[in-house]
């Protein structure tokens, strides 16, 4: 039995999926009773409640051996160090408890450095607290989420420009959520991992937002469609209006700032282990449907 974290969101319903369809057992954990359907539908044993909770991810993580680890975004929390401790510590308590030998964690390029990344750093604490439970523990380090395109498409509609706080000139490595996912259904359904050990993913290549702003426009016949670099101020009033928390749009300022730095950068390169297939180019598509739905 594998027990799935997250398991309708991007990667958790890649992982449930193609475990399934690797003929294992799946636990899939969610909030969301109905967005879990379709997985139950395919025969995966359903657990809804809140992750938070230790008692209750203790009863979803037993009788399973191994388990994927992820810690959903949360847009209305202070402080996401703290929120990122909340579920380390479930999480840390469920697996001793319930006897989990292997975890594969879902991280960050940059989840080596303890401060200075923003939403990064809550990550870094969830792999140094981890490492000490004494199971077979896989970190995957994926790079910049493509799908973080979507919260940008309603400014291209309405302003016909993209903008946001990284700077528009600097190489970035980026990855698909679908590819982040596969990866972790493969390596739990193989089974080989041992002791703690980190796995970078990412893209064919390297992109900047200029030059991502400008393959989508191309798609959307807006050619001369351009990024803009906000001043840190005007992203985080954005950011404000949108609801998001004063302590969230510091976090994400930070973490711009590093990236744009290269702080957050991968430490072992493009490899044949590392390196995904999904392209930005072959990704836009799916942005354009999504824009044009709007």
């Amino acid at each position: 039995m594998i027990t799935v974290m997250g398991a309708s969101g991007n990667t958790g319903k890649v992982v449930a999926d193609q475990l399934l369809s690797k003929g294992e057992k799946v636990r899939a954990i969610g909030r969301n009773a109905e967005r879990l359907n379709t997985l139950r539908e395919r025969g995966a044993e359903v657990a809804t409640g809140n992750a938070v909770d230790a008692a209750f991810l203790t009863s979803a993580f037993r009788g399973a051996e191994s388990v994927y680890a992820m810690v959903p975004p949360d847009y209305t929390q202070q402080d996401l160090r703290s929120y990122y401790a909340r579920f380390g510590e479930s999480i840390s308590r469920a697996v001793r408890n319930s006897g989990i030998k292997r975890m594969v964690l879902l991280s960050s390029l940059g989840g080596e450095l303890s401060e200075g990344t923003g939403p990064i750093a809550g990550l870094h604490d969830l792999e140094e607290r981890f490492k000490k439970l004494g199971v077979d523990l896989l970190i995957l380090r994926p790079g910049y989420f493509y799908e973080n395109f979507y919260s940008e498409l309603s400014l291209i509609k309405q302003q016909g420009i993209n903008g946001g706080a990284l700077e528009p000139d600097v190489p970035v490595p980026m990855t698909a959520t679908r590819d982040i996912g596969a990866v972790a259904a493969d390596e739990l359904s193989r089974n080989e991992f041992r002791g703690v050990t980190v796995r970078e993913l990412l893209g064919p290549r390297d992109y900047t937002m200029a030059e991502t702003t400008r393959i989508f426009g191309e798609k959307i016949g807006k050619p001369d469609l351009k990024y803009v670099r906000f001043s840190d101020a005007d992203f985080k009033a954005a950011l404000l209006q949108m609801g998001l928390t004063q302590g969230i749009t510091e976090a994400l300022v930070e973490m711009s700032h590093a990236i744009s730095a290269r702080i957050v950068r991968p430490l072992e390169g493009r490899n044949k282990r590392s390196t995904m297939p999904t392209s930005f180019e072959a990704f836009a598509d799916q942005l354009v449907a999504a824009y044009q739905a709007l």
